[in-house]
């Protein structure tokens, strides 16, 4: 038997009007709504507002910050993006997590969205979903990376991004909640904007117009990646100016948090993968209306991405959640100091493939220093970045110039140590540890390392007080690269295997003379009770129309979908789906209309 489910437009409106006025009462009553908005793979001083030599290059990034507080001294705490941003929205160091690589863990940890929930808000998610929820299952209220129509997204089309948080913002207020949404944009990270690319910018950049970072060299073929790496960084200016337009245009603006930062550094050599000065910093901006002032600029703080949930617990006067390793930054945020903000701690573990390749870090406002216990000038670091042409380039010109000879060596090999006055030479260029006019200050950034080591319970510990011993540094590495290649294996093993969905429905559409009819004939099992068919017509991929039935056990069900006459000779598609939503369907169809 089928039912089709009927509108109610009058009681729809009613409800409509209710949940407005509930949502508006929320803001009204001091409840901010909280938008978290990332770019991937942007080195802070990309952006124009944080020394940025290029002109114009990020106008809605520079905008937001003449409206709230940047940050100069933020970093994350790890060089690459999946632990990188589960360490913003855990408040927890990687090895503390157990989320060190490109991998997920069975934890009840809570995240970012569970104590946003808890809380009362509405959670939402676009991007970079698994990296920001590693720990399962997923709790987001939903992901705006798929659409209604179960279509998904493009991750480089700038207006889809705009569309994401109108949707979230519709579903908040539907809920009667307020709303905390992650917007991930995925640019610039690769692939960069193209010739011929679909995906338009508002701007392109030429190689003669794109700066050289001081810690690669200047060469035609890294100008060229470096022009295509900028224009990607305007389209993901771009892309934030269609979010924040999308908010305004929302009438939420006033009553809205914004947080905005970068994960981690460009996605070059020196940089992204890498735990160095511009590996990290990040161009944090935060526009609180009514308590950031706008136009300032905090230079004094260091704060990085392990205070952010502890910040966003005080922002919407959430409870903390246990065993967090951040500290909130909640009073510099009100214009504020606040003791204790003179330093950051660093770490990188493992790369995509799995390879380990262990890194700490320890940085203050003048030194940066990094201790690579796998460095034993014979193991090559695998990083994503070796797939670029700047890397190759400089394989390439290696054999013939010993500057870059020497770069290419530290770049595979790194060494044990390194020190860097960051102040002088942010692009970490000359190696300090041997200098004797430093080495109080070595003293004093091993001390603070191995005493956060300790703190932490940092496993690389022991390499740590054992770095003058190859062999122990040796054993460490060893032991942990063992441990990721079992708990790879043990994933393989355990991954179910993918069951083949029932056929529960054959679907049916033809045209008619006033549009198309589709026919539904359903086998649905006694156990599974009665199930939801969502049946959507499609244009172009795009929805037109979607209506729901109600099924249950054998039988035949009609849906007629009226077609304007401008659209009867177009192709047209039915695709349906069985499940309370797509996420969870139990059989999904799509056939084109003959």
């Amino acid at each position: 038997m089928a039912r089709i489910s009927k509108e109610q437009p009058q009681m729809n409106r009613f409800i409509a009007f209710v949940v407005l006025c509930f949502s508006c009462s929320l803001s009204q009553a001091g409840i901010p709504n909280l938008l978290v908005i990332t770019v991937d793979d942007m080195s802070c001083d990309s952006a124009g507002v944080f020394d940025g030599v290029i002109p114009d290059l990020t106008p809605n990034m520079d905008q937001l910050a003449s409206e709230g507080l940047r940050f100069e001294m933020a970093h994350v705490q790890v060089g690459n993006c999946y632990p990188s941003r589960n360490v913003m929205f855990s408040g927890r160091y990687p090895h503390s997590s157990g989320v060190e690589g490109f991998y997920q863990v069975q934890n009840d940890y809570p995240v970012f969205c569970d104590v946003m929930q808890k809380a009362g808000y509405f959670a939402a998610i676009r991007g970079k979903v698994s990296h920001s929820t590693p720990f399962q299952p997923y709790r987001w209220d939903v992901d705006l990376t798929i659409n209604e129509d179960e279509s998904k997204e493009h991750i480089k089309d700038v207006a889809s991004y705009g569309r994401s948080l109108e949707r979230g913002i519709s579903l908040a207020r539907k809920a009667g909640k307020p709303f905390a949404i992650s917007i991930n944009i995925s640019d610039p990270h690769k692939p960069f904007w193209f010739e011929g690319d679909p995906h338009g910018v508002s701007r392109i950049y030429s190689p003669e117009e794109s700066p050289i970072p001081g810690f690669l060299f200047d060469d035609p073929v890294v100008r060229d990646e470096l022009a295509l790496y900028y224009t990607s960084v305007r389209r993901a200016d771009d892309a934030l100016g269609a979010v924040l337009n999308a908010l305004n245009a929302s009438g939420e603006k006033e009553d809205t948090i914004v947080v905005f930062l970068s994960d981690h550094g460009m996605p070059l050599p020196f940089a992204k993968t890498q735990l160095y000065h511009h590996s990290t910093r990040t161009p944090l901006i935060i526009r609180w209306p009514g308590v950031t002032q706008p136009g300032t600029v905090d230079e004094r703080h260091m704060v990085s991405a392990i205070d952010f949930l502890p910040t966003f617990c005080d922002m919407v006067h959430a409870p903390h959640p246990d065993r967090l390793q951040g500290t909130s930054f909640l009073p510099l945020l009100h214009g504020q100091n606040q003791e204790g903000r003179t330093v950051v701690f660093k770490e990188y573990n493992e790369n995509a493939g799995g390879q380990r390749h262990p890194m700490r870090g320890v940085e203050t406002s003048d030194y940066l220093y990094l201790f690579n216990p796998w460095s034993d000038g014979k193991d090559i670091m695998r990083t994503a970045t070796q797939g670029t042409k700047t890397y190759k380039r400089m394989k390439e010109l290696a054999p013939a110039s010993e500057s870059i000879r020497k770069r290419l060596d530290l770049f595979e090999h790194r060494v044990v140590e390194e020190l860097y006055n960051v102040q002088e030479d942010p692009d970490c260029l000359i190696n300090l540890i041997d200098s004797k006019s430093h080495q109080i200050v070595l003293e004093d950034m091993r001390s603070r390392l191995g005493n956060w080591m300790k703190e932490t319970s940092d496993p690389a510990l022991v390499a740590f007080e054992g770095r003058e011993d190859e062999a122990i540094r040796r054993a460490y590495v060893d032991k942990s690269q063992e441990e990721t290649k079992a708990r790879r294996a043990a994933q393989r093993k355990n991954k179910p295997t993918k069951q083949k969905k029932q056929k529960l429905i054959e679907v049916i559409p033809k045209r008619t003379n006033q549009g198309v009819l589709v026919l539904i004939e359903h086998a649905v099992p006694e156990k599974m009770d009665t199930q939801k068919i969502h049946v959507t017509l499609k244009r172009d991929g795009k929805r037109l129309e979607r209506k729901i039935i109600d099924v249950s056990g054998t039988g035949k069900a009609e849906i007629s979908f009226p077609v304007p006459s401008d659209l009867r000779k177009t192709d047209l598609s039915v695709a349906a789906f069985v499940g309370a939503d797509y996420s969870r369907n139990l059989q999904h169809v799509v056939t084109s209309v003959k």
